[in-house]
């Protein structure tokens, strides 16, 4: 016998027939009916695995113009509750306008062959995602833990299971930023993986010296991958003031063990003026994610005038990722030319450790406040090219890179990278048209800021069977190089350094070959890497 009873509305409420309702009931109704059967709704624990949760059920039209988030949430809300995976309904097309309501996905959920307008024109709360992957397990302060060293192995705590840990020392400035967008810096940032006896994970180890902690967080890593498939988005992008609000109206993941399969996602209706994006995909506090088979697109290049009083392009991402470890992109593309210089560099990073692109064709590949190793293979990277500062390994292997280098040590954040870089099997295909030769390693160095930090180049650089595509080259060009010119006043002795940079002690070149036919050489400033070791297996270096 299935036990019923009446609801304010005159209908029966079971557990077997709640779905059935739910389609029946205006939202309103729905949401008065849960909170009036939920001792009899939470002892649906006994409910079939197999059931799965479909946003129809909730309200959900799919029409394309009746704004179902409401529908959506309750949904998730109601699979999160039951531990039901949702599915959305084949076919539909779900309108989400800019009420500020976020969907929390805990169980798998799988889009489908279904369509999500997103209408950025006009929201309540740009910073609202419209999904955010969660989990059920909450962070918590952890105590005891007064100070912190660089490489530190293990830390006195014992943890319920696995944790991320993310540090910080508010006292202490990183990252001060030089240039048009300068700033005063952030307080200084750590993030790791700990196990429950508290061994620090030697794969993303501790970066920092933290003689003090004001803040120490864990976020406990999930047993299970939760998954989200399929689906076809489309942004209706903003028409704001462009200036630095930034639009954070996507899929936000805050839960360790995610896989992203088959997504796509579009953007519409950019004109004249808009406010820059955050990120459409955006990971963040968690460890383990992975995107594949995924389709994004690059966003408009909007101007406005930096913290300088100068006018600057505006970065503006549909990936962006922070403090998140052990992330990779597997299989992904965007839909607009990786070449095209209309469009800002899709990907965007601070404080992360262990990149990875496998099989990807993007614009860029970014660290902004510093990653720490990085992997891209098999992949074609477009006119932004590299860009990055951190430390540890950074690894380039079967990929054509485009760009003025082949790796851009940022100069705002004052080119620094300690560490190596190891490049195998790759093509540069240099940017043509300007009169100045092509470098290998980018970036610039005055030795007058004080960013926060020692800044360093890679200790050592192995490069092995790398194709400079040069042949689209202009009259007066001489020929790839290295290094850039880093400080072009450094030209003798007298040059001072107020903060010295730490200098490559090591190049090894094997089977570097140019289609020019021009050799490679040192640098347009010879005398600033005059103390580099170079080693040529193939032809000797022009210098």
């Amino acid at each position: 016998m299935v036990s019923t009873f009446q609801t304010s509305s005159g209908l029966p409420c079971s557990r077997r027939r709640y779905a059935v309702i739910a389609v029946r009931l205006s939202l309103a109704a729905v949401t008065v009916a849960m909170s009036i059967c939920g001792p009899s709704l939470s002892s649906m624990a006994a409910a079939p695995p197999e059931r799965v949760v479909r946003y129809s059920e909730f309200g959900a039209t799919g029409d394309g113009k009746t704004d179902d988030i409401d529908a959506i949430a309750a949904a998730h809300a109601f699979a999160n509750q039951h531990g039901l995976a949702v599915k959305a309904d084949e076919g539909a097309t779900y309108y989400i306008g800019g009420k500020n309501r976020t969907a929390v996905i805990q169980t798998d959920t799988d889009f489908g062959t279904a369509a999500f307008i997103i209408d950025d024109t006009r929201v309540q709360d740009r910073n609202a995602p419209v999904f955010l992957v969660s989990s059920s397990l909450k962070p918590f302060q952890l105590k005891g833990v007064s100070s912190l060293k660089k490489n530190q192995e293990k830390i006195d705590v014992s943890l319920p299971g696995t944790c991320l840990v993310s540090v910080t020392n508010s006292r202490v400035r990183r990252f001060i930023r030089f240039g048009a967008n300068r700033n005063n810096g952030s307080p200084q940032t750590e993030v790791f993986i700990v196990d429950q006896d508290g061994n620090v994970d030697k794969n993303a180890p501790i970066i920092w010296d933290f003689d003090r902690i004001t803040d120490i967080t864990a976020y406990p890593v999930d047993a299970t991958k939760l998954t989200i498939s399929g689906g076809r988005f489309t942004t209706i992008a903003n028409t704001d003031e462009s200036k630095y609000t930034y639009y954070s109206r996507g899929i936000a993941i805050r839960r360790s063990k995610v896989l992203v399969d088959g997504l796509e996602h579009r953007v519409t209706g950019e004109g004249d003026q808009g406010a820059p994006y955050g990120g459409f995909i955006n990971i963040g506090s968690c460890s383990d994610v992975t995107v594949q088979n995924t389709i994004l697109t690059g966003r408009k290049i909007y101007r406005t005038i930096g913290a300088a009083g100068v006018p600057v392009s505006m970065g503006s991402y549909d990936i962006s990722l922070n403090r998140a470890l052990n992330v990779s992109f597997v299989h992904c593309s965007q839909t607009n030319d990786i070449n095209d210089g209309g469009y800002w560099g899709i990907m965007g990073s601070n404080y992360c450790k262990n990149l990875v692109f496998d099989n990807c064709v993007f614009s860029r590949f970014d660290a902004h406040m510093g990653v720490a190793n990085a992997t891209i293979r098999n992949s074609t990277l477009g006119h932004q090219g590299i860009n990055a500062i951190g430390c540890g390994i950074f690894t380039v292997e079967n990929t054509t890179i485009h760009g003025r280098s082949l790796i851009n040590l940022r100069s705002d954040y004052g080119s620094t990278w300690e560490g190596e870089f190891v490049i195998r099997n790759c093509v540069f295909v240099p940017a043509g048209g300007r009169p100045i030769s092509a470098s290998l390693i980018g970036g610039s160095y005055s030795g007058q800021h004080d960013f926060g930090y020692t800044c360093y180049m890679p200790e050592r650089i192995i490069i092995e069977s790398l194709r400079i595509d040069d042949s689209n080259h202009p009259a007066n060009y001489q020929g790839p190089a290295i290094f850039a010119n880093f400080n072009p006043r450094m030209t003798d002795d007298s040059h001072v350094e107020a903060f010295p940079y730490v200098r490559t002690r090591e190049v090894i070149l094997d089977n570097v070959t140019t289609a020019s036919g021009k050799a490679l050489r040192l640098s347009d400033n010879p005398f600033m890497f005059r103390d580099v070791k170079v080693t040529v297996k193939q032809r000797p270096l022009d210098g």
